[in-house]
């Protein structure tokens, strides 16, 4: 869930930036140089796509060393019915 969301939050991050730099969304917001503001947006939503992985592998692994123990002993109750 929690890669879904900020992956999506990056995407639209990101596409804020390129819409900056590609629209003249700037100038209807009054913002001189949109090129420097839309490269770093886009940076920043960039940067958050690129962590988003290994966050969510981290998330994984310690709920898998949360979990082990459970999922083990209702595999061990299953099989031995």
């Amino acid at each position: 869930m929690f890669a879904y969301i900020f992956g999506s939050i990056s995407a639209i991050i990101m596409g804020a930036g390129m819409s900056l730099i590609m629209t003249d969304l700037a100038e209807t917001l009054g913002i001189r140089n949109p090129m420097l503001y839309g490269i770093v947006i886009g940076i920043v939503g960039m940067l958050m796509a690129i962590v988003n992985y290994p966050i969510y592998k981290s998330i994984l692994g310690s709920r898998r060393k949360k979990y082990a123990d459970k999922i083990i002993a209702l595999s061990d109750k299953i099989m031995s019915k």
